[in-house]
């Protein structure tokens, strides 16, 4: 009898045991899922994330509304990871300094001034095609010689781009899309898919890739995927 209930304790705690390490895993395996994010996207958790938010071309000063979402995106993952969120608008000045920063919209028509300022700064191999109607060029993202043209509701882009300015201990996530539902549009596919896109990127410290949205008429901003990896184009100095 006594044999029994001794058989029975150790199974108890072995039982014990095991549920404990197979915890402990779990835990760990999710905290190295969460550490690789973070990586990716520049934060760190219990930091502050500064979101810098353009505003729209024909309204200066407000921010078009899937802008909005944007930030909710960005605000949802800083939360995820266990961050804070502080907003400035586009005319936001100085340096980003300790705190990652994610700079939302394009820099054509002064829609972000601070996206115009980062792009000359950081990425002199990449060209925003100003808005002509007359032009098949127009607001098309140029990298490399080769043009990715603004198809509007049909085929898009967005310039998402992450690198470190002088001076400051934490990135620039930049978001430059040619229109707001392409900044929303790369931000959610980035938020689900930031792995896929890692494992094809030589570095995720600097990078520039350009995000294709298509079928935007049915599927608005839940269709897009990884068009191109530019960086070595964008960083690139003639």
């Amino acid at each position: 009898m006594q044999s029994v209930f001794a058989n029975i304790a150790i199974g108890l705690v072995t039982s014990l045991l095991g549920g404990g390490f197979v915890w402990l895993w779990e835990r760990a395996k999710r905290r190295r899922a969460v550490n690789r994010r973070a990586a990716f996207f520049g934060v760190r958790p219990e930091e502050t994330c500064l979101v810098v938010l353009g505003g729209q071309h024909d309204v200066p000063g407000s921010p078009h509304y899937r802008d909005v979402r944007a930030v909710v995106e960005l605000a949802l993952l800083a939360g995820e990871l266990g961050c804070q969120v502080s907003v400035e608008s586009g005319d936001f000045r100085g340096s980003n300094g300790a705190r990652t920063e994610f700079c939302v919209g394009g820099p054509l028509a002064d829609v972000n001034v601070r996206s115009t300022g980062h792009v000359a700064a950081y990425l002199p191999g990449v060209t925003f095609h100003p808005y002509d109607v007359g032009r098949r060029d127009s607001v098309a993202i140029e990298a490399g010689g080769e043009k990715y043209l603004f198809d509007r509701g049909s085929q898009e882009y967005a310039m998402v781009a992450k690198f470190t300015p002088a001076g400051s201990s934490r990135p620039v996530f930049l978001v430059c899309g040619q229109t707001s539902m392409t900044n929303l549009a790369a931000i959610h596919f980035l938020r689900r898919e930031y792995a896929a896109v890692a494992r094809r990127l030589a570095s995720t410290e600097r990078f520039c890739v350009l995000i294709r949205v298509s079928d935007i008429a049915t599927y608005e901003h839940h269709r897009a995927e990884l068009a191109k990896d530019v960086s070595t184009t964008a960083f690139a100095r003639a």
